[in-house]
C-alpha cells in the first residue's frame, strides 16, 4: 500500500490526463486498433514501475506461440501480477479478476479499456458464461490471462492448488496452454518495502492441444503447477 501511495504522488500530475486518455480509449474503440490501446496500457506501467522503483524482468517469451488465441496461467502473488505480465507480453492480451476489485482506483479503467472479463466469483451461471464467452474469443485469437489459483493472500513465492475449472475455456478451444512462472511480484503491492525491488515473469513452453487432448483438467491443472514450481527452481527460488 505505501509503494501505491508512492506511485500515486508521483504521478498525480498525470493521473488527470491517463484517467481521461484510458476513458476516451475505451468509448472509441472506432478510432483505436487493438495494439495502440495495448501500448498506452504498457506506457501507463512502465511510468508506474519507475515511480515504484518495480523492474520487471521477461524470460522465455520465445516460447510463447506465434499465431492464434492462446491462455496464459501464472501461479498468483498479489496486485502487481496483471501488470507484470501485461508489460513483459509483447502482443495485446487481456485478463479474467474478481468483479469485486474491478471497480477499483484505476484498476476499473483499465480493465474497461482491456475489455478485461469480471468474474462473480460466487456465481455459477455467471461463471459459466465467462467461460463460453472466452472460449469463443480465445478461438478467434484473443490472449487471456487467468489466475488459477484464485486469491493470493500470503502465497508468495508458495503455488497452491491450481482449480482444474478454469482450464475449460482452454480446453474447448483446443488452444495452447501457456505456463507463467511469477517471481516476487508479491513484493510491490503486496509488502512494506519501498527500495527498488525486482521482479520476475517467466514464460514457460505451452502445453499444445495434442498434448493435452487425452487429458482430464485436474491432470492438466497438476502438470502446469509442476511447471511453474520447476521454473521458480531452476531460477534459484524455493517455495518461502
Amino acid at each position: 500500500m505505501i509503494r501505491f501511495l508512492v506511485i500515486i504522488f508521483w504521478n498525480l500530475s498525470r493521473l488527470p490526463y491517463m484517467v481521461m486518455r484510458m476513458r476516451y480509449m475505451t468509448r472509441h474503440r472506432d478510432k483505436f486498433s487493438e495494439e495502440t490501446i495495448y501500448k498506452f496500457a504498457q506506457s501507463e506501467i512502465e511510468a508506474m514501475n519507475k515511480a515504484g522503483k518495480i523492474i520487471t524482468e521477461s524470460y522465455g517469451s520465445e516460447n510463447l506461440p506465434k499465431e492464434g488465441g492462446y491462455v496464459l496461467f501464472p501461479n498468483h502473488q498479489g496486485k502487481y501480477d496483471a501488470t507484470a505480465i501485461i508489460y513483459s507480453h509483447e502482443k495485446p492480451c487481456t485478463f479474467v479478476m474478481d468483479k469485486a476489485k474491478s471497480y477499483q482506483f484505476f484498476v476499473r479503467e483499465m480493465v474497461n479499456m482491456l475489455k478485461a472479463k469480471r468474474l462473480e466469483l460466487n456465481n455459477l451461471r455467471q461463471g459459466l458464461r465467462i467461460i463460453n464467452e472466452m472460449t469463443d474469443e480465445v478461438k478467434k485469437g484473443r490472449i487471456f490471462i487467468i489466475f488459477s489459483e484464485g486469491g493470493y493472500k500470503k502465497n508468495h513465492n508458495r503455488v497452491q492448488d491450481f482449480k482444474p475449472g478454469s482450464f475449460k475455456s482452454a480446453v474447448r478451444a483446443k488452444c495452447p496452454i501457456v505456463p507463467v512462472t511469477l517471481i516476487d511480484t508479491y513484493k510491490p503491492l503486496n509488502s512494506l518495502t519501498i527500495g527498488k525491488v525486482v521482479t520476475k515473469v517467466i514464460f514457460n513452453k505451452p502445453l499444445y492441444y495434442e498434448d493435452y487432448k487425452d487429458m482430464k483438467t485436474p491432470e492438466i491443472a497438476n502438470i502446469v503447477k509442476d511447471r511453474i514450481i520447476s521454473t521458480m527452481e531452476e531460477y534459484g527460488v524455493f517455495e518461502n
